[in-house]
């Protein structure tokens, strides 16, 4: 993805997804969210990035949002959480960057909510695919774990390319075994939607 910017800034990573909907949720294919709304996480761990001058390797935040209906119907409402590691520089571009003005995937999001709050928080990540562990203060809790054959037990390994997608190219699909928010924006979803993918953007 590549979008104009007021400052110049690159990002690479990876992203974990988590929201209320069944597996593959079909918003990923223009349809509407399993239950009608739509609650949810996006998270983006930067392994290699910068916004102008400053850098923001192993960095990570998030928007936790809920949305009534589809997220494109709007009146939803978000918080972010970063990394409390982040300097005041790295929080200027990670607030920065949330709050839309620079282009990105949140530059189309911000249309869709009002962004709360953005603060920091304690983050523990485990970044293993579907052995996946997040843990952001006590406000969110989540884990990820690979899909079951429901007859054989058997995992199973699906997953999306989309060549047209807004934060993301491709990704592989599983399911939380645990996925609870519980800060100004509250909610459990265990057993639902996850995925996990490679992401790269940038504007200029």
């Amino acid at each position: 993805m590549s979008t104009q910017s007021a400052t110049g800034w690159k990002l690479k990573g990876t992203l974990v997804i988590a929201c209320n909907c069944d597996y593959g949720c079909p918003c990923n294919f223009n349809a509407l969210p399993t239950q009608g709304d739509c609650e949810g996480q996006w998270l983006w761990h930067v392994e290699d990035g910068s916004f102008g001058d400053v850098r923001l390797d192993g960095l990570s935040w998030t928007v936790t949002a809920d949305w009534p209906g589809a997220i494109h119907e709007g009146g939803g409402r978000a918080v972010c959480f970063y990394d409390e590691r982040a300097d005041d520089a790295q929080r200027e571009a990670i607030e920065a960057l949330v709050r839309g003005d620079n282009g990105g995937p949140w530059g189309v999001f911000i249309n869709t909510y009002e962004l709360e709050d953005v603060r920091p928080a304690p983050f523990d990540l485990q970044l293993e695919q579907f052995a996946t562990k997040v843990r952001i203060g006590d406000s969110v809790e989540l884990e990820l774990e690979p899909i079951k054959n429901p007859v054989t037990g058997a995992e199973v390994h699906p997953g999306a390319v989309l060549p047209e997608g807004l934060v993301c190219k491709e990704m592989s699909f599983g399911t939380s075994r645990t996925f609870r928010v519980d800060d100004g924006i509250s909610y459990d979803h265990s057993g639902k939607y996850t995925a996990v993918a490679p992401f790269e953007y940038a504007a200029t």
